[in-house]
């Protein structure tokens, strides 16, 4: 086993330097062997560490908290609330809260209740607000693990919404012409934009209906743009009718918990920073009524940066319960996201054939199988993979999705049926892992060659592929028509083909 260098452990010991030498070994346990090691040697000076949390300079009982919660002790609950207690320096007083937040701190949660209700009330904060704040977002995270609130859940009333609704930067004309399409809905307005569908309506819930949007997002009156500036973007969003939207269309009481989304060209560091102060301000000026909780939220606030270096903010919604690819339960790596595979269904629709047998060679999970099934139902499906654990999972959300599709745990290039298919509808293998770009080449080759023989005649290939060359100069060489191409994602440089056998 890997061991922590001796003289690291002489300084700890001796108590040389104690504020470099505790955050040098707190660097060093990030590597799994070294933190096993440490924790044998702290068998024997778990007192000698706790007794640190008592050591007269403030970042060394800092880095001692740290490290704590890094090693999660448990016995140092105790020393580490009275270390809480006592401390004078404001900036070390969080680290303690985060140490107990990685233990076992269930008793201790009387206590807690009163310390947050005392940082609630203190008015005169000057230059210690960013350190009670920090205290505050911990003791609240804490509570919420084990006290968890009141959920509250959406309901459509009359009043007007304005939506964006996240779809295939090429493709959003599908989900337009779908929303206008639905039946019996109630739309006010609706136009097409880079990100996907904006509209009007009183109505979201039917919405979820579609199934070629990746999100679904709200502008809310008074805080679609706001300035770079945190605590004057978090006063106009408590100034907003968040509060009011919220309310009206919620069951439940206040508070409600959120959580900040920043997209922007920041550093990491920058963002983080950013997130964290417009937390603090939304908290603040709502008066808990949007409270910040990263790990229990109901909301996000997304703010996404534009030209000028303000931010756009979106709403989203995590109260409303999207049930559209509930089926999809089982997963693995190089699993299509069902999203996707529905909007592949959607622009291959008009090119299916009603009632059609339909085989999917490297059906992975199922989720392009039971899409398509949900979109144009067949007679029969068939699914084949080589990987035994995809198939076992694709018959879990077959079963799932309440549908009826034959699985094989079988190579393709092996497979034999009694019939022909009438279509062959399927996720073309790519590059990733240990398959190379010459593997899938070859793959390709021998797809081309095979497939034609399962098929009717007049069959319909429907291909999703990242390697557009493959397709149109394997079609060529072995006797396919490509009737259509679609652009599926420029960035992933992905497309759908549809092709038939040209007739001998």
């Amino acid at each position: 086993m890997e061991k922590i260098s001796q003289s690291l452990l002489e300084q700890f010991i001796n108590k040389q330097d104690l504020r470099a030498t505790l955050s040098e070994i707190r660097s060093e346990i990030k590597k799994t062997e070294l933190k096993q090691s440490f924790a044998l040697f702290l068998e024997i000076y778990k007192e000698l560490l706790l007794s640190f949390l008592k050591e007269e300079d403030a970042k060394v009982r800092k880095n001692t908290a740290l490290l704590i919660k890094d090693m999660q002790i448990e016995e140092a609950l105790d020393p580490l609330y009275e270390a809480y207690i006592n401390e004078t320096q404001q900036f070390v007083k969080a680290s303690y809260l985060e140490a107990m937040e990685a233990l076992s701190y269930e008793s201790f949660l009387p206590k807690l209740k009163l310390e947050l209700d005392s940082l609630l009330n203190l008015t005169n904060l000057d230059t210690n607000k960013k350190h009670v704040q920090d205290q505050i977002r911990v003791l609240t995270n804490m509570l919420l693990k084990l006290e968890s609130p009141q959920p509250h859940f959406y309901y459509d009333n009359q009043n007007e919404k304005d939506v964006i609704l996240i779809a295939n930067r090429l493709h959003g004309d599908i989900l337009l012409k779908q929303v206008q399409e639905l039946e019996n809905y109630s739309l006010q307005d609706s136009s097409l934009i880079n990100q996907g569908v904006r509209l009007k309506t009183k109505e979201v819930l039917p919405l979820y209906q579609l199934r070629t949007f990746t999100e679904l997002l709200f502008f809310v009156e008074g805080m679609k743009i706001v300035p770079n500036d945190p605590e004057k973007a978090a006063r106009q969003i408590a100034d907003s009718s968040l509060l009011d939207f919220l309310r009206e269309s919620h069951s439940g009481a206040e508070p409600f918990y959120f959580r900040v989304e920043v997209k922007s060209k920041m550093e990491l560091s920058k963002k983080s920073q950013f997130a964290k102060k417009i937390s603090a301000y939304v908290e603040s000026f709502t008066q808990r009524k949007l409270i910040n909780s990263p790990g229990n939220y109901e909301i996000e606030l997304r703010f996404i940066e534009n030209q000028d270096g303000k931010f756009h903010v979106c709403l989203k919604l995590y109260t409303i319960m999207d049930q559209r690819f509930s089926y999809r339960k089982q997963v693995i790596p190089v699993s299509i996201k069902p999203v996707n595979a529905a909007l592949l269904v959607a622009i291959a629709e008009p090119y299916m054939i009603k009632d059609a047998r339909v085989l999917d060679p490297f059906c992975g999970v199922g989720t392009m199988l039971i899409e398509r099934q949900i979109c144009v139902k067949g007679n029969t499906a068939y699914g084949i993979d080589l990987l035994e654990d995809a198939i076992l999972k694709a018959r879990a959300n077959t079963e799932e999705a309440g549908q009826i599709i034959h699985f094989i745990n079988r190579d393709f290039f092996d497979f034999q049926h009694e019939y022909l298919f009438d279509e062959i509808f399927t996720n073309m293998p790519f590059a990733i892992g240990r398959k190379t770009e010459e593997d899938i080449e070859f793959l390709y080759d021998k797809f081309f060659q095979k497939a034609k023989f399962h098929v009717t005649e007049r069959g319909r290939f429907i291909l999703y592929t990242h390697n557009k060359e493959y397709v149109t100069f394997m079609a060529k060489k072995y006797g396919y028509q490509i009737i259509a191409s679609f652009e599926i994602m420029k960035k992933e440089e992905t497309y759908l083909f549809i092709l038939e056998v040209i007739p001998s």
